[in-house]
């Protein structure tokens, strides 16, 4: 068939390391086994009705099974640089996690940041010291600590040292 759009094959490796068979896929989720069949051989396209079926066989929804159909390449990005109050950023995104690269003179810091969507905040602190705030709590890190947090929440950093941190904004799940 060529390179498809989307590649089905995923399925026999989500059944497999389950340790499940094909009759078992099809009495949970109603779907013949002729089209688990052809489905993980890729030889035919899922319709939206049985990528549900099969979504909930493996606790997914159907876009989260679509997702991992779609064909994987690479997405390559440049990183671009932006200055936010005394800290330097150089960031990439994706569409489920922002990837930042800071670094600030001692006593450099950044108040209330770029708002943020309904995601967790990781800070790992790569070098130096920095001393976060965030509403009724205050958290000094040095190299090699990390600290998660709801990005949600009002915070800042402060340099204590020179230093360079990494953080990644983690897009949360769906909630019901």
């Amino acid at each position: 068939m060529g390179k498809e759009m989307y590649d089905f094959t995923v399925l026999r490796t989500l059944r497999k390391r389950r340790g499940l068979t094909i009759a078992d896929i099809s009495d949970q989720s109603g779907v013949s086994q002729a089209v688990i069949s052809r489905l993980e051989r890729n030889q035919t396209m899922a319709e939206l009705e049985t990528l549900f079926k099969l979504g909930r066989v493996f606790g997914m929804n159907p876009s989260e099974l679509l997702a991992l159909a779609e064909s994987q390449t690479g997405q390559l990005k440049k990183s671009s640089v932006h200055v936010s109050d005394d800290f330097r950023f150089q960031e990439v995104s994706y569409s489920n996690v922002r990837c930042l690269i800071g670094a600030a003179k001692k006593g450099g810091k950044v108040h209330k940041p770029r708002v943020h969507e309904d995601d967790y905040e990781v800070c790992w602190v790569l070098e130096g010291r920095v001393r976060f705030y965030l509403p009724n709590e205050t958290y000094d890190l040095e190299a090699g600590d990390a600290l998660q947090f709801d990005a949600i929440l009002e915070h800042t950093y402060e340099a204590l040292d020179d230093c360079r941190l990494l953080i990644l904004h983690l897009r949360k799940g769906k909630r019901l």
